[in-house]
C-alpha cells in the first residue's frame, strides 16, 4: 500500500487493514520556529516541582497580584444580565471609545473609536499589525531595538521579513541611540517593533530619547512604526527620576504611521483575561480589523464591561500595585548585586531585571555541570540550586549573556531565591 506496509486480519468473514501512515508535512515556516523561551522556563519549573523540588521561580512575566474586584464585578455582572452573544469583531463601541479617550488624554495619540480594535492579547496585535505591514517575498526588513521580548523575532519572520536587530548595550542601559537606528535603516526597511518600557531588560527609556528616535524616524517616510506599550503604567520615577512615559504614535511627523499596540494584562493584573488592543491610521485600522474577522472575531462579549471599569475606574489600584513594583525593583537591584560576578542594569520599569553573567562562564558546578552559555547557566541554577530563570539567548544576540529575573512576587521570594544563587554562584569552580 502507497506510503506504508499493511497487515491484513481476518475476524470470521471481516478484514481489518493495519496501515503505518507516514508523519504530516509541517511547513518550514513552523517547523525552523523556536519554542517561546519564557514558556519552556515554565514548564521546566511544572516538571521539577511535579518531582518534589521546592522550586523558586522569576520565570514568568505576569503580575502576582489578583485582578481587581471592580473589574472582576463588571464581568460577572455582564454575564448575569446574559451579555453572552456575538460582540462585533473589534468590540464593543462603548469599550472602543473608553480605549479612544484614554490614548487620546492620556497618551497624546488622537483615537476615534473606529481606529481601536480589541484583541485576543496584545501578542494577537503584534501578529496582525505584521502580517499586515510585511509583504511576502519581497525582502522587507524590520528594524527590533534589542534585547527584545522573545515573540518579537518569530513573529517578524513569521510575516515574511527579515529580522534586524539594533543591539543596546549594559554601558548604556540597553537603549539604543539615533546614530545606530540610522545606520540600521535600508531602503528594504519597512517597519520597527518598538518596546519601551522593556521586557526582558526592565527599563523605560527617557522622554527626550525616545523623541530623538522618532525624529530620525520621521525622516524615513515608508517605515511603519508598531509600538507596544503594555508595560506603560509601570515606570518607576523613584529609581529613575523624573522618568516618564512617551507614545510614539503622540510625535507628529508618525502619527499618520504608528500602530500603538496595548492591553489589560500586566497594568491591571488581567493577564488570564487575553485582552489586547490597537489604534492604527483608519485606513490601516479596516484593514486590520478585517484580517481580525477571519482569525478570532471577538473576544468574550461579556468581558467589555471590564475593560471600561478598568480603563475608568481602576487608577488607584494600579497605582497601589506600581508602587509595590518600584519597591521590589529596588530591592532586586540590591539582592542581584551582592551576588559576585553579576553586572545588573538598575531595572526602572515592568518587573524584570537582566543581569550579565558571563563571569561565570566556563566554570564548573556542583553537580560537574560545565557553565559556557546563559543557558547551561540557568538549566545548572534549576537543577543545583532549584531556582528558575529564562536564559537570554532568545531575546536577541546582545543578550546571549544574560539571564531574566521577573520580580512580580513576593519580596520574600525575591530575598531568598537570590541568597540561594548567591551561595551556588560562590562554590562555582
Amino acid at each position: 500500500m502507497h506510503g506504508g506496509r499493511s497487515v491484513a486480519r481476518l475476524s470470521g468473514a471481516r478484514v481489518a487493514r493495519i496501515t503505518t501512515i507516514p508523519p504530516m508535512f509541517v511547513s518550514t515556516r513552523i517547523a525552523s520556529m523556536s519554542e517561546s523561551a519564557t514558556l519552556a522556563v515554565g514548564a521546566k519549573v511544572a516538571e521539577a516541582r511535579a518531582k518534589g523540588h521546592d522550586v523558586i521561580a522569576f520565570a514568568m512575566g505576569e503580575p502576582d497580584f489578583d485582578t481587581p474586584d471592580n473589574i472582576k464585578r463588571a464581568a460577572i455582572n455582564a454575564l448575569e444580565r446574559g451579555i453572552t452573544k456575538y460582540a462585533p469583531t473589534p468590540g464593543e463601541k462603548s469599550a472602543r471609545e473608553c480605549i479612544a479617550r484614554k490614548l487620546t488624554l492620556e497618551n497624546g495619540v488622537e483615537t476615534s473609536f473606529d481606529q481601536v480594535t480589541v484583541t485576543v492579547g496584545a501578542k494577537h496585535a503584534i501578529y496582525m499589525a505584521l502580517q499586515a505591514i510585511i509583504e511576502p517575498g519581497r525582502g522587507d526588513e524590520v528594524l527590533l531595538p534589542t534585547p527584545a521580548w522573545v515573540s518579537y523575532k518569530p513573529l517578524i519572520e513569521l510575516a515574511g521579513a527579515k529580522c534586524v536587530e539594533v543591539p543596546g548595550t549594559v554601558a548604556n542601559g540597553f537603549r539604543i541611540t539615533p546614530n545606530q537606528l540610522a545606520a540600521a535603516i535600508t531602503p528594504r526597511t519597512v517597519g520597527i517593533v518598538w518596546n519601551s518600557p522593556s521586557n526582558p531588560c526592565g527599563t523605560a527609556y527617557p522622554v527626550a530619547e525616545v523623541r530623538a528616535l522618532c525624529e530620525e524616524l520621521a525622516r524615513h517616510e515608508r517605515i511603519a512604526i508598531l509600538s507596544d506599550e503594555i508595560y506603560e503604567k509601570l515606570i518607576y520615577p523613584e529609581v529613575a527620576p523624573g522618568l516618564a512615559h512617551f507614545s510614539p504614535g503622540s510625535h507628529a511627523a508618525l502619527a499618520g504611521r504608528t500602530i500603538t499596540i496595548n492591553g489589560m494584562s500586566k497594568s491591571y493584573a488581567m493577564t488570564g483575561w487575553r485582552v489586547g488592543y490597537m489604534a492604527a491610521p483608519k485606513a490601516m485600522a479596516s484593514e486590520l480589523i478585517k484580517l481580525q474577522g477571519q482569525m478570532t472575531n471577538s473576544i468574550p462579549s461579556f468581558f467589555y464591561p471590564a475593560i471600561v471599569e478598568a480603563l475608568t475606574n481602576s487608577a488607584v489600584g494600579v497605582e497601589a500595585m506600581r508602587v509595590k513594583f518600584a519597591a521590589r525593583a529596588a530591592l532586586i537591584k540590591r539582592e542581584l548585586d551582592a551576588v559576585p560576578g553579576f553586572v545588573t542594569v538598575a531595572p526602572n520599569a515592568a518587573f524584570y531585571a537582566f543581569p550579565d553573567v558571563s563571569a561565570h562562564f566556563g566554570k564548573t558546578t556542583p553537580g560537574g555541570n560545565r557553565i559556557t552559555t546563559a543557558q547551561s547557566f540557568a538549566d545548572a541554577l534549576l537543577h543545583e540550586a532549584h531556582v528558575a530563570v529564562v536564559p537570554g539567548e532568545d531575546f536577541g544576540a546582545c543578550a546571549r549573556h544574560h539571564i531574566r529575573f521577573s520580580f512580580a512576587c513576593a519580596e520574600e521570594t525575591i530575598v531568598t531565591g537570590i541568597a540561594r544563587i548567591r551561595e551556588w554562584v560562590a562554590v562555582l569552580r
